[in-house]
């Protein structure tokens, strides 16, 4: 089976000075896998690679088998959602035309917007709760509004593969569980590839079966929560006791979060 996302021994530099180093990683098709690290171990800069905003010093990265520096930035958009820790908006734009954004890559390039684009919009709205915020200015929204409105905008685009840098990092904690139950429908009922950053790991061992540690720019452990955040990792990783870092037991992939049931965002 083809990767929906591969790294093969990537190296990425910021003005000579590695951020990623001799990186390795496949994702498969459906897959829910969570990048966790100490801040700079060079997380977001394996998502940016994997968008082909930075181009590797060394190595290749693949969305479904075919290099990304190889696709236009349409055809990535076609493979790939990607929701940023934070979006400037720099002109006032409602939270419906934010939304509508996400449908870019599939409308036609004189008719604009299809009943099939609008319906996609719509139902993207409802099944991330942000109905209630439809009419305002995107602008004037609070980073958590607007950190949602982002996730809608992503979740209209239907791409195979949605990646998301720290997309919980403005959200209160109800909200924090939303969306992770909402990426876990996502992926169990679209069977939508999920390439997310997480720093809570108490959220990424829970709702994410495969856990993948950075750490100074390697990737040091990659494999089942239980596995990757050992006590021996933790101390020596992240620094901190591990008593004070709770990983909750295995749980069935296809269940945790509530995946089984509708996503009913509150």
């Amino acid at each position: 089976m083809t990767a929906a996302v591969r790294l093969d021994r990537v190296t990425v530099a910021y003005r000579g000075r590695p951020a990623l180093r001799d990186v390795t990683l496949e994702v498969a098709p459906g897959e829910r896998l969570a990048l966790i690290g100490p801040n700079g171990a060079g997380k977001s800069t394996l998502l940016k690679a994997v968008a082909g905003l930075l181009e590797p010093a060394a190595g290749r990265v693949e969305l479904a088998g075919v290099p990304v520096q190889d696709l236009d930035r349409l055809a990535v958009a076609r493979h790939l959602a990607v929701v940023p820790q934070l979006a400037n908006l720099p002109f006032a734009t409602t939270v419906e035309q934010v939304v509508a954004l996400g449908r870019l890559p599939h409308e036609h390039p004189i008719r604009g917007l299809r009943p099939v684009d609008r319906a996609a919009v719509a139902e993207a709205i409802e099944r991330v709760g942000v109905g209630h915020l439809m009419g305002r200015d995107a602008r004037e929204l609070s980073l958590g509004e607007r950190q949602l409105v982002l996730l809608a905008l992503a979740v209209a685009q239907q791409a195979p593969v949605l990646m998301l840098d720290e997309p919980t990092v403005h959200l209160d904690l109800r909200h924090q569980v939303e969306v992770m139950q909402l990426l876990a429908d996502l992926n169990a009922r679209e069977g939508t590839t999920i390439l997310t950053v997480l720093h809570d790991l108490g959220l990424a061992a829970y709702f994410f079966p495969r856990l993948a540690l950075l750490e100074a720019g390697r990737l040091v452990a990659d494999g089942p929560p239980s596995e990757v955040l050992s006590e021996a990792r933790i101390r020596e990783v992240f620094g901190v006791d591990p008593g004070l870092v709770r990983v909750p037991p295995p749980t069935d992939p296809t269940t945790v979060g509530g995946a089984a049931a509708p996503f009913q965002p509150s």
